[in-house]
C-alpha cells in the first residue's frame, strides 16, 4: 500500500508544485493530512462540501483536486469550511490540491488535454502570467463551426460562442477556467480565436472590438481534464483504484 507521502512527494515532482506562481489562495500541495495510507483516490475539480461527502462514502482517502479549500484566504473554522475540514479529518481524508501546476501541466494539463480532444497536435505555450505561459496555441485551418462542433464534443455540453473574429480559424488559444477577462492578453499574442471557460459579460464585447473568437466552453468542464488524467496515472503508477466525483456547477 503506497503511503501519502510518497504520492504527495511524487505530485510535488511531477507538477513541479513549488516552482510554479500561482494566486496567492491557491495554495497548492497538501492541504489536509491523513494517517499516511492511501487505500483510494478519488478526483474533483472543487473541494466542496459535497465532493468531500461523496469521497468519504465512496471510502478514498485521498481527494485530489483543482481548487482547493482556501481560495478566500485564512477564514473562521465556522459553518462550512468547519464541516469540511471535521468531515475529512474524522474520515482519515487527505487532500491535495493543483491549481495552475496541473493548468499548464505539459502531460496531464488541462490546457494540453483539451488540445488534444480537439485533435490540435505540435502546440505551442501560449498566454504568459507572471513569466510563465499557462495556456497552450495551435496553427489550424477549420471554420469557426466546426470549431464549436469539436469543442462542444470535447467538453460534451454547450459552448457559449461571441463570433467576433475570422469565419475561417487559423490561429487558436487555450486557457480553460475564468480566463474570458483576459481575451486583449489573448489578442495580443496573437490569436485569432480563443477557447476558455467563462468570463465577465464585458468580455463578450472586447471579443468583437478586438476581432477575435471567443469561445466559453464552461469552466468547469474545460477543467475536469487534468485531476481525471493525473489520477488515473497516478493509480497506475502506484496500484490503487481510483474515481472521479463528479459536481459540475454549469459555469
Amino acid at each position: 500500500m503506497p503511503t501519502l507521502a510518497t504520492i504527495t512527494a511524487y505530485l510535488d515532482r511531477h507538477l513541479r508544485t513549488r516552482e510554479i506562481v500561482d494566486y496567492p489562495g491557491a495554495w497548492n500541495g497538501l492541504q489536509i493530512e491523513n494517517g499516511g495510507a492511501v487505500t483510494k483516490i478519488t478526483a474533483a475539480v472543487d473541494a466542496c462540501e459535497a465532493v468531500i461527502a461523496e469521497t468519504v462514502q465512496c471510502g478514498a482517502t485521498l481527494l485530489l483536486v483543482h481548487h482547493g479549500l482556501f481560495w478566500s484566504g485564512v477564514q473562521p473554522l465556522v459553518g462550512a469550511v468547519r464541516r469540511k475540514i471535521k468531515l475529512a479529518l474524522e474520515h482519515d481524508l487527505a487532500l491535495y490540491s493543483s491549481h495552475l501546476p496541473l493548468d499548464l501541466h505539459p502531460k496531464h494539463g488541462n490546457n494540453v488535454l483539451l488540445a488534444k480532444a480537439l485533435g490540435f497536435r505540435n502546440c505551442a505555450p501560449f498566454f504568459d502570467h507572471k513569466g510563465q505561459a499557462i495556456g497552450v496555441r495551435a496553427a489550424v485551418s477549420l471554420s469557426l463551426e466546426e470549431l464549436v462542433r469539436r469543442t462542444e464534443r470535447a467538453v460534451d455540453g454547450p459552448v457559449h460562442v461571441c463570433p467576433g473574429g475570422p469565419a475561417r480559424v487559423r490561429r487558436v488559444g487555450i486557457v480553460t477556467g475564468g480566463a474570458g477577462g483576459d481575451v486583449a492578453t489573448a489578442a495580443a499574442e496573437g490569436v485569432d480565436t480563443f477557447i476558455t471557460g467563462e468570463g465577465p459579460h464585458w468580455s463578450y464585447t472586447a471579443a468583437e472590438e478586438l476581432g477575435v473568437n471567443l469561445l466559453y466552453a464552461g469552466h468547469y468542464a474545460t477543467e475536469t481534464f487534468g485531476v481525471k488524467a493525473l489520477t488515473e496515472h497516478l493509480s497506475k503508477r502506484f496500484r490503487v483504484p481510483w474515481e472521479f466525483i463528479d459536481h459540475p456547477t454549469g459555469l
